[in-house]
């Protein structure tokens, strides 16, 4: 889950360049029409977001950032903290960390969905362990699933810099419905 004992330059490195190749092929923003989505299981989906297939959503521009990688039960993504996201404190902002690691979870979640399945957040639980500035150029956020019943999920994740470092970590249940 962190790259602890990798080289952080290197680590950097990589991210960079799976975020600039996902650009490439994420060019579109918005939310992908009923019809483009009904036939697909939740990991498909973000599969089809991440070969641009369907668009991604606006709120990646608007908090810089990106989902990098999904598989079922598991959701990266990665964000660019700016100064533009800082609180009063001179920091970033707490919402800044509860949003991304509210996708992460979340979309964890959503890679276990079968066909006709959808989700919501019904709660979130975020405990931030250190402040984070523009001066670390990336973090990601990997959320897991930890159960997933019929009516509820259960999943964690975790926010880390580029040399491993936890930022914060979070968990969420989610209520399982079906689409209609």
């Amino acid at each position: 889950m962190t790259t602890e004992t990798a080289d952080p330059s290197h680590v950097l490195d990589q991210w960079r360049s799976r975020l600039a190749d996902l650009r490439k092929v994420m060019v579109q923003a918005g939310v992908a029409r009923p019809e483009q989505v009904a036939p697909l299981t939740g990991l498909q989906q973000l599969q089809a977001m991440l070969q641009g297939k369907l668009p991604y959503p606006p709120i990646a521009d608007t908090l810089d950032f990106w989902l990098v990688e999904v598989e079922f039960g598991r959701a990266v993504f990665q964000g660019t903290p700016l100064l533009r996201h800082y609180n009063p404190l001179g920091s970033v902002h707490g919402g800044w960390f509860a949003t991304l690691l509210d996708s992460c979870v979340g979309c964890s979640v959503h890679t276990t969905m079968p066909v006709g399945k959808a989700y919501t957040t019904a709660e979130l639980k975020i405990n931030i362990v250190r402040p984070l500035t523009d001066k670390i150029p990336m973090v990601r956020a990997e959320g897991k699933i930890i159960h997933g019943g019929n009516r509820m999920a259960t999943a964690e994740g975790r926010l880390f810099g580029p040399d491993g470092r936890l930022y914060a970590h979070a968990s969420t249940t989610c209520f399982i419905f079906d689409i209609k």
